[in-house]
């Protein structure tokens, strides 16, 4: 059966709001948590020791954590931190960069990657494994075809790789040096006034026609449309994939988590998108078509 992964809180949520949230996920049918800051380092309502305590809580709970890296390193203090979680052998650690992915086979510590990671071909998840890989995140913007590709050439060379699809949730398109909700609000990056926390589900920015392109949040650049595989679960399952990435979102996830469940389970059918609020849904990629559309 499909694993279900809750992916890392890709927004900026005060502090009290991050602690309740993975109190209500405790109690959800998912296996795997990912905890961590992965967009911005000042994004500063939680620290390192602050996740390592929320890890030991929901471990205690029996869930597998894994502690998700900073996508974008841009200074020597991010790389400090870093550091420290690649230190850290409690949890396993996802790297979502190459510096993450270079300290962990430095310090020979198995990882996985994160669906920012590009992983294009067998070739490199090879080299990767002999370094310490021990399962990885398929790039969002891949189709099926694709890793249906990718898993043949792994069982042809009788390399198991534990592989995880981005199945729910607005995709992590691009990263850049500049704040782009900063820049809406005409403030400097270094002086934001933390307005993301304004916008728990990002920032939309629409065209001219109003047709939801982006989702602006921080330095991090996410679909306009929802990604919603729900319906692939029983094709996923069959082809091989081990585990499904949920994205947390402000609302509605206790009822997503439930869905999905339910349709790995076999106990609702697998054929209407979900939708639970506002943001059309998209699955495009994974038919290799543009991201925008919906099969």
């Amino acid at each position: 059966m499909l694993t279900l992964s809750l992916g890392p809180i890709l927004w900026f949520w005060s502090r009290q709001s991050v602690f309740d949230f993975y109190a209500e996920a405790a109690e959800w049918p998912v296996e795997r948590i990912h905890l961590g800051e992965t967009v911005c380092s000042r994004r500063r309502e939680l620290k390192l020791e602050d996740w390592l305590a929320l890890a030991r809580e929901l471990a205690a709970c029996g869930k597998e954590v894994v502690l998700s890296s900073q996508t974008l390193i841009e200074s020597e203090a991010d790389l400090r931190t870093l550091r420290r979680l690649c230190e850290q052998q409690e949890f396993r650690v996802e790297a979502n960069d190459q510096s993450a992915m270079q300290l962990l086979i430095d310090q020979g510590v198995p990882f996985v990657t994160g669906p920012a990671v590009n992983v294009y071909n067998s070739a490199t998840l090879k080299i990767l494994a002999q370094r310490g890989l021990q399962g990885w995140n398929l790039p969002v913007e891949l189709s099926r075809q694709t890793l249906a590709a990718l898993l043949a050439e792994l069982q042809e060379q009788g390399l198991v790789l534990p592989v995880e699809v981005f199945a729910w949730g607005f995709l992590p398109l691009a990263w850049s040096s500049r704040c782009f909700t900063a820049r809406h609000y005409n403030l400097p990056k270094d002086r934001c006034e933390f307005r993301c926390l304004q916008h728990p589900d990002g920032l939309s920015l629409r065209s001219r026609e109003s047709q939801e392109l982006f989702r602006l949040n921080g330095v991090s650049t996410l679909s306009g449309y929802r990604y919603d595989l729900l319906r692939e679960l029983p094709s996923m399952a069959a082809m091989g994939v081990d585990a499904v990435r949920l994205s947390p979102e402000w609302q509605g996830m206790a009822e997503v988590v439930q869905r999905f469940d339910a349709v790995r389970r076999g106990e609702q059918p697998a054929t209407d998108p979900l939708q639970l609020v506002e943001a059309p849904p998209c699955n495009g990629y994974w038919y290799g078509q543009p991201g925008m559309a919906s099969a």
